[in-house]
């Protein structure tokens, strides 16, 4: 191991993250009622510029009246390129920090970025006197925020996580696609002609590599990542497999864009009984190699070692963490 040691963001349960328009009261009190483990109110994508105030005015009223106890609240503020941004942060921190876990940085594209808004969250919680520090979450949802990852992960002490923008990011790329986080049939290969001269095609996920470097520079500063929306919510296999592919990479939850993907996020990032049983197992079995003396040893016809004890580690302290919360 690397003699620098990584320090941890803030343990959060963040399977689920339901995104909840700021615009629509109605939805505040539902979102509050959920099981998402995360919800983000909107201020910026999912409200139209006209509603931008009424949204802000909104969002402060219910991180003050509901009761969001059980889960965590974020709120996704404008742009730093928008006229809306220093509002969203003086208003809404100022009149409900208090009340507030984390705030939700849209595309953020450098390292000054987080640093900016890190400035103007510090100065008002040390004008207010608050005693509970307001996280960060950065969504990853452009060509420069991608390129510049791994700055951005090492910025503020109030980072926790990292979630990957699928949208915004294809059309920054100019990808060819219109989906909002599926596949698309254009991203395949073709087998080689059997003897008849067949061939199959082979879809393929498109998001890997972005996602899959994200994840990478999200754990190699300590930051939880998360995988982002998934459009058709009327496609809960799709969703499924969407978040299972993100939960290999290393991610720990997948947004929520409508309140029927919620159940399905907790579901697919909540590792299986059987799988926590199996870790438990490596974990026994190490437990006695070592008193044996024994570096490695074989469980059901495969070798663990030292390392097995990590990956078995993450699993149960996971399954820990979702039964304490």
């Amino acid at each position: 191991m690397s003699f620098h040691a990584i320090e941890q963001a803030l343990a959060r349960l963040n399977r689920s993250e339901l995104a909840v328009p700021g615009s629509q009261v109605q939805l505040l009190e539902k979102a509050a009622k959920s099981n998402s483990d995360v919800v983000f109110l909107d201020l910026e994508d999912a409200v139209a510029p006209d509603d931008k105030e009424q949204a802000r005015k909104n969002i402060i009223e219910a991180l003050n009246d509901l009761d969001w106890s059980g889960k965590s609240v974020s709120v996704r503020i404008n742009g730093l390129d928008t006229h809306y941004m220093y509002r969203d942060v003086v208003d809404v921190v100022e009149q409900a920090g208090n009340n507030l876990d984390l705030i939700m940085i849209p595309k953020v594209g450098t390292a000054a970025d987080v640093y900016a808004v890190d400035m103007l969250v510090t100065q008002i919680e040390d004008a207010k006197s608050f005693k509970k520090r307001i996280g960060f979450e950065h969504i990853i949802e452009t060509a420069l925020g991608m390129q510049n990852v791994a700055e951005i992960a090492a910025a503020s002490n109030r980072n926790e996580s990292l979630h990957f923008g699928v949208a915004d990011y294809a059309a920054s790329t100019r990808a060819r696609t219109t989906v909002i986080g599926g596949v698309n049939e254009d991203y395949s290969v073709l087998t080689d002609p059997d003897d008849n001269g067949n061939r199959d095609v082979h879809w393929d996920d498109m998001w890997h590599y972005p996602l899959s470097k994200m994840v990478v520079c999200a754990r190699a500063n300590g930051l939880r990542p998360i995988d982002g929306p998934f459009g058709d919510f009327s496609d809960p296999d799709g969703y499924r497999a969407a978040a299972k592919r993100a939960a290999v990479l290393g991610c720990e939850g997948k947004w929520a864009v409508h309140p029927s993907q919620i159940e399905l996020a907790n579901e697919v990032m909540s590792p299986s009984e059987a799988e926590v049983t199996k870790a438990r197992r490596i974990l026994e079995a190490m437990e006695q190699a070592a008193k044996e003396g024994k570096g490695a040893v074989s469980l059901d016809g495969r070798l663990i070692d030292y390392a097995s004890i990590r990956q078995a580690e993450v699993l149960v302290e996971k399954a820990e963490q979702i039964a304490g919360n």
